[in-house]
């Protein structure tokens, strides 16, 4: 994708997050066709509330989201503020609560099944991000508490 390209992309995901919170999850939850919830983490460095809005999967009564950061070889900024602070809140759809977050990485042996749920419900768009980066992008496991 060119960067002109990967622009428009980022204010489309830019547009989605905002419409999602300024609606409490009335519109937002599938507007892009898959699942999505908002993260909100809370910043390492900053202490102040971050929210992604990101696409999901089940796994039980477990929610999976993916640090993909869209196949850059960077991280996004929330898994490092997981990291630090594991005590994350999940709105799904107009529904939210407080969660604990683990990152899965791919040396783990469940991640592979993990990978696949979340990877199949994003139509394999994680499995091309992966193709675009040598780093291996971990799965983040949010338990409801």
């Amino acid at each position: 994708m060119s960067s002109a390209g990967q622009n428009v992309a980022m204010d489309l995901l830019t547009l989605h997050q905002r419409v999602y919170e300024r609606t409490g999850g009335r519109v937002g939850h599938r507007l892009i066709g898959v699942p999505s919830a908002l993260l909100r983490t809370t910043g390492r460095r900053t202490d102040q509330i971050r929210t992604a809005a990101l696409v999901y999967a089940r796994d039980g009564g477990d929610y999976l989201v993916v640090a993909s950061n869209g196949g850059s070889n960077r991280p996004p900024g929330w898994l490092f503020n997981i990291e630090a602070k594991p005590d994350v809140e999940l709105q799904v759809g107009r529904s939210t609560f407080a969660a604990t977050a683990r990152i899965v990485s791919a040396d783990d042996p469940g991640y592979t099944r993990l990978w696949d749920a979340v990877n199949a419900n994003n139509r394999g768009r994680y499995r091309r991000y992966q193709a675009k980066t040598s780093r291996k992008i971990p799965v983040v496991v949010i338990t409801p508490s």
